[in-house]
């Protein structure tokens, strides 16, 4: 029976994956044809019916290119650190409960931010073994600011976290059953959302990747594969970040066709801010995280921690 339970759990983590890298594929295309339709011109529409093919047409193309190697970098280091990106950020997925699994994790928000800043040492070591200044600088400007926003954001999520007094995911479902933790924790949710965009290097917080100055950043020397597992672990992230949104904020996780709806218009928002809003000066990112959002997550974390103490 052990035996038969270990299979299932190891087939359900296959499909979980499959289903994961799929959903990336199809967040490219979208954001591809967003991104287009902002700026008034089409996306990806040759390949396949409105294209889309076109991102399994892509992960083909670069899977099959020539691996490049600097000649003075740190192979070892910098052969493997796409490969440990890549794979932390599918096993941030484990979180997610297989109903028919029967998996479920009491400490899940615990085994999240573990998992996220593992991902940070994957940035730095990417940048560092390069043997590239523009990477290096790279690097440690994703350490410095995921470091930043890593801080505020544990904090923001404690409030939420007291208002269930578990740390297990499941539990935000039944306490959202008559109101949405949107709605009682606005001003929370809004920090947290642009701590998601800084914590994905995604615009308008990509230093790490900032083309204008530092030439594509901490993955320059990547090609061909590498490129391309890094490429499919910034927007796992991005799918994941979204989940986690909908799962605090909007009413928590159920199979329904209204939850995956939410986790697409999440998604689309980290899209839509890619489209509208320029890069942010890198001194006022950090001012940003350290005098603005600090004291705020504080502040309501002491007032969530009053509420609960008061209600109970």
């Amino acid at each position: 029976m052990m035996k038969n339970d270990m299979m299932m759990v190891f087939i359900g983590i296959i499909i979980l994956i499959l289903g994961v890298l799929i959903g990336v594929a199809f967040l490219t295309l979208l954001e591809r044809k967003l991104l287009g339709y902002i700026q008034i011109r089409k996306g990806p529409n040759k390949v396949g019916f409105l294209g889309i093919l076109q991102p399994f047409s892509d992960a083909i193309k670069l899977f099959t290119k020539e691996q490049t190697y600097p000649n003075y970098s740190n192979y070892m280091s910098y052969y493997f650190s796409p490969v440990i990106s890549f794979m932390l950020s599918l096993i941030i997925w484990l979180l997610i409960p297989n109903y028919f699994n029967m998996i479920s994790f009491n400490l899940g928000v615990l085994f999240f931010l573990c998992c996220t800043s593992m991902g940070v040492y994957t940035v730095m070591v990417a940048g560092w073994s390069s043997n590239s200044n523009y990477s290096l600088l790279g690097g440690l400007r994703a350490v410095a600011q995921t470091i930043s926003y890593e801080v505020s954001l544990f904090l923001i999520l404690m409030s939420s976290f007291f208002m269930i007094m578990s740390f297990n995911m499941m539990l935000f479902e039944k306490n959202q059953m008559m109101m949405w933790f949107l709605i009682m924790m606005f001003p929370l949710s809004l920090c947290v959302f642009s701590s998601l965009l800084a914590e994905t290097n995604r615009t308008p917080f990509d230093f790490a990747e900032g083309e204008s100055e530092l030439v594509s950043g901490f993955n320059i020397e990547y090609s061909s594969g590498g490129f391309a597992l890094i490429f499919l672990a910034e927007y796992s992230s991005i799918l994941f970040m979204s989940l986690l949104f909908v799962l605090i904020f909007l009413g928590g996780y159920s199979m329904s066709l209204i939850f995956y709806l939410k986790l697409s218009v999440i998604s689309f928002l980290f899209i839509w801010v890619r489209g509208t809003l320029p890069r942010y000066r890198y001194d006022k990112l950090m001012y940003l995280a350290w005098k603005n959002y600090l004291p705020i997550s504080l502040n309501f974390l002491l007032f969530y921690m009053s509420l609960k103490m008061f209600l109970m």
